[in-house]
């Protein structure tokens, strides 16, 4: 009789999960009746809260990037839409990316056709703006002239770029460089060097080279990545270190010596279709896969 008893007075009916009939809930009960009477609903709310935070959290992402889209394209730099500035010349189809980095001298810079010049390109003519550089251009970039984001080009005199040059990012190039002579007066303040710099036609340079004044560049010269261009280069080299040194250049006999370690890329044929370029892949893969196996 205690035994059972004792199950009763705890509110339970022996054998049974339910209060029994004619007593009151215990406080304990009610709450985890609440609990388990809101444990259904809260997540539901919580989802559907997360839900609306997660679409206008994505509506806001779309509307700023529609909004910067927008201004990249209206606040580009070209022919028809110039902006703040007045270039010599810019040829059609030349564009300067937003937002564009320093540019002064303008009138002294000439721009050929169908340039693409990346966001943060710094384009100077003269030593500071506002000065009267004479009636010949300074700064002269040829035909289809890729400039790479945050390259510097500095033309302090003459600095011209051939056709067709293609700049990694990051490249500077200049006409001036500090002079040291009088060991007592700071660097900066001494008068600097300048020296023309001119660049041949369909050259490449690497991301982060460096042209030092005076440089003159033949006409196809690679110069690697991180490389210190001065003085004097043929056409058709490869230069690489700091200062850079030729290690490559092309013989009409022989030609590129040291011969080079890859074939040559073969152009795709005009008229050929994705598909039937995935159907060639696949098919040199099946080849290379069946040599393999066999050696």
């Amino acid at each position: 009789m205690r035994r059972a008893n004792s199950t009763v007075d705890d509110g339970r009916c022996a054998g049974q999960g339910q209060p029994p009939v004619g007593r009151r809930s215990q406080p304990g009960a009610r709450s985890a009746a609440r609990q388990a009477e809101y444990g259904v609903r809260v997540p539901i709310n919580q989802n559907v809260f997360s839900s609306v935070a997660a679409w206008r959290r994505r509506a806001v992402s779309r509307a700023v990037h529609r909004g910067a889209r927008w201004v990249r394209e209206a606040a580009a730099v070209t022919a028809e839409r110039p902006g703040p500035y007045r270039f010599r010349r810019i040829g059609g189809g030349t564009r300067l990316a937003y937002p564009q980095g320093t540019v002064f001298g303008d009138p002294w810079i000439e721009l050929g056709d169908h340039c693409i010049i990346a966001q943060d390109v710094t384009l100077t003519a003269g030593m500071m703006p506002d000065l009267d550089l004479g009636p010949d251009p300074i700064l002269t970039l040829g035909n289809g002239v890729v400039l790479g984001r945050g390259s510097h080009v500095i033309a302090d005199v003459r600095l011209t770029i051939g056709d067709d040059c293609f700049f990694g990012p990051g490249v500077y190039v200049t006409t001036t460089n500090h002079s040291y002579d009088d060991p007592e007066v700071p660097v900066g303040k001494q008068w600097p060097r300048t020296d023309p710099v001119a660049i041949g036609s369909g050259s490449w340079i690497g991301t982060g080279a460096v042209i030092l004044p005076g440089a003159r560049l033949g006409r196809n010269v690679v110069v690697a990545a991180g490389a210190v261009v001065r003085g004097e280069v043929p056409d058709h080299a490869v230069v690489a270190g700091a200062p850079a040194r030729v290690v490559r250049s092309w013989d009409e006999r022989q030609g590129w010596q040291p011969p080079l370690r890859t074939p040559a890329p073969v152009p795709i044929p005009e008229g050929v279709t994705p598909d039937q370029l995935l159907a060639l892949r696949a098919w040199q893969s099946e080849e290379a896969k069946e040599a393999y196996e066999a050696s």
